[in-house]
C-alpha cells in the first residue's frame, strides 16, 4: 500500500463561542478564542490517499487532480471566510479545529473517484497543533 499526500493552504478566521453559555463562561473555557472579533488561522491542510500504483502509470492518483479535487471543495469554501458565517458544512457546529477536520472530510469524500480510499487527512491551526482524522 502506498500512501500519496497533498499539501494545501487556507486561511480563515473563527470563534469558539456557545451561544448557550454566559459570556464568562465562554471567555473562562476559550479565552481570547471566545473573541467577539474574532480571530484568524493560516491553516495547513495535508490530505493522504492510499492505493497500489497503477501498472501504466505508476500513480495511485495523479497528484494534481487530487490537488484541484481539494482546492475547488474545501479550500475555495475555507480560503479567507469566517467558518462561523460563510461555510455551509460548518453550520449550526462549534467551529473547532476538531469539528472543521470531519467537515473536511465529510466534503471531501463526496468528490474523489469511487476508486480513491482517503486515508488520513491533518490540519494544522498553528506551527504547535494540529488534528489528524482517520475517518470513523
Amino acid at each position: 500500500m502506498v500512501y500519496l499526500t497533498r499539501v494545501e493552504h487556507f486561511n480563515a478566521a473563527h470563534k469558539l463561542y456557545n451561544p448557550d453559555w454566559t459570556k464568562e463562561k465562554n471567555e473562562e473555557v476559550f479565552g481570547k478564542c471566545a473573541n467577539e472579533n474574532w480571530h484568524g488561522h493560516n491553516y495547513e491542510l495535508y490530505v493522504t490517499i492510499k492505493g497500489d500504483p497503477n501498472r501504466d502509470t505508476g500513480f495511485i492518483f495523479d497528484a494534481k487532480k487530487l490537488s484541484i479535487i481539494v482546492k475547488d471543495s474545501v479550500i475555495e469554501k475555507l480560503d479567507h471566510k469566517n467558518l462561523n458565517v460563510d461555510v455551509d458544512f460548518m453550520q449550526g457546529k462549534m467551529c473547532s479545529t476538531e469539528n472543521l477536520i470531519v467537515g473536511i472530510w465529510e466534503q471531501l469524500s463526496l468528490h474523489l473517484p469511487k476508486e480513491i480510499q482517503l486515508h488520513c487527512i491533518k490540519l494544522c491551526e498553528t506551527p504547535r497543533i494540529y488534528v489528524e482524522y482517520f475517518g470513523k
